[in-house]
């Protein structure tokens, strides 16, 4: 099925980001209007709603899908379009809960994850700009003996991709900066534009049956044996209910808000380089991430414009001027790019967990209550996994993996709905002040 994405005015409703400004065009799907009925009701228009919704549409379940705002409107459209591989960050911290095998497993299904998105890109010919290649750079020595570790551990899992270290001596090849000490490439990672994705699996999601609606929040949930979902001029009555708002999901669900913290991130992108400049900055087009706190991405564009990003906020508050923001970060990477123009400057929440692994599942008083959320940073592919694992144990199927993340408990973030934010943000200024010492 050749996935092909109406055109229509939509995307001022967008953030003025980059990939709004260069996108397929989306269609106004209808507000809810009147009562409907489903088997699953999803709440959540970004990556883990559209996922989720393919993935049950699939195994032949009705599915009516809700969005607040636009289709892709938060982080799923505004992201740094990065396609790396993993779910949660330091699994080896899991180990007296779910053991060694499970530890395994995760990583296993952080390399699955990846290979979901290449999948559903390659079967639905999704035009995204998938580009194959990625680097992690090590701002110090003892980054890079971590990265000979994690290839070890990649080859140990049977990583069918190539993976290799990249000396000091070669980092020209990869990056044209001097700001880093080695690297470790990754074949199997890549970058992409995240809206049009999220655009052609909304199509997809919905020539497959899915009912999506847009501008439809939902104001009141009603619990019990059968959900009915609420919204401003409608209603939907579901056998199942999946909660995909991740940073978004503000007050919709006390318990499973408390325990996701919207941070901020931010994106500026330059003017067009043309091809000798964009070469000179990244010589084989990678995507690339260092590994400080508050770690610098970056890559090119299909017109070969450098999409830099990072800074992640903890304090709940956003610059007045992300330019201002962000250049001076850039140039410290680039000097060269002093003379060049910022031509998009955008922001968004990412979700994050106080364990940085993803959360699905369901909730303890409301078994046919659903969700997956805090992907601390690995959205793209993430998302995906979670739609799958989603669909699986909504279905009935026997799902291993949907099992190994509901058994990861999460804390609820210190301090309620004011506090936590400064709190957290403190925390990592210490861990920030651990890197200079």
């Amino acid at each position: 099925m050749n996935v092909r994405v109406q055109k229509s005015a939509s995307n001022i409703l967008h953030t003025s980001s980059y990939y709004a400004a260069n996108s397929a065009l989306q269609p106004d799907y209808p507000v809810l209007q009147g009562e409907l009925n489903a088997d699953v009701c999803v709440v959540g228009g970004g990556f883990s709603g559209l996922n989720t919704a393919i993935e049950l549409a699939e195994r032949g379940l009705s599915v009516v899908l809700l969005e607040a705002r636009k289709i892709a409107w938060g982080a799923s459209g505004r992201n740094g379009g990065q396609l790396i591989r993993g779910v949660g960050h330091g699994v080896e911290q899991f180990a007296p809960v779910i053991g060694q095998e499970g530890v395994r497993a995760l990583k296993l299904m952080g390399l699955e994850a990846v290979e979901i998105v290449r999948q559903r890109i390659e079967q639905h010919a999704i035009d995204c700009d998938l580009t194959w290649g990625y680097c992690d750079l090590a701002n110090k020595p003892a980054d890079l003996q971590g990265f000979a570790e994690d290839a070890e551990e990649l080859r140990s899992l049977g990583y069918r991709y190539e993976v290799r270290l990249v000396q000091p001596n070669d980092m020209h090849t990869v990056v044209g900066s001097d700001r880093y000490v080695g690297g470790l490439i990754d074949m199997g990672s890549g970058h992409l534009h995240p809206l049009n994705l999220a655009l052609g699996e909304a199509a997809l999601a919905q020539q497959m049956g899915v009912q999506l609606f847009e501008q439809s929040a939902v104001t009141r949930i009603d619990y019990g044996p059968q959900v009915r979902v609420h919204t401003a001029q409608g209603s939907v009555r579901a056998k199942t209910l999946v909660l995909g708002c991740n940073a978004y999901l503000n007050g919709l669900n006390p318990e499973l808000s408390g325990k996701v913290l919207p941070a901020g991130s931010y994106i500026i992108a330059t003017e067009p380089l043309g091809q000798a400049r964009a070469h000179q900055l990244l010589p084989q087009n990678m995507a690339v991430c260092d590994q400080r706190v508050a770690l610098d991405y970056y890559r090119l564009s299909a017109d070969r414009r450098l999409l830099f990003g990072g800074a992640c906020h903890y304090s709940g508050r956003d610059p007045q001027d992300i330019a201002a923001y962000m250049r001076p970060k850039m140039l410290k990477v680039f000097p060269q790019l002093a003379d060049v123009r910022i031509d998009y400057q955008w922001g968004g929440m990412i979700g994050i967990g106080a364990n940085r692994l993803p959360q699905i599942g369901r909730l303890k008083d409301q078994p046919n209550v659903y969700y997956a959320q805090a992907y601390s940073g690995h959205g793209v592919n993430a998302t995906h996994l979670a739609g799958r694992l989603l669909a699986e144990a909504i279905s009935g199927q026997h799902s291993s993996g949907f099992d190994l993340f509901a058994s990861v408990g999460h804390i609820t973030f210190p301090g309620g709905k004011y506090l936590r934010s400064p709190l957290l943000a403190l925390g990592m200024l210490w861990h920030r002040l651990k890197e200079l010492a």
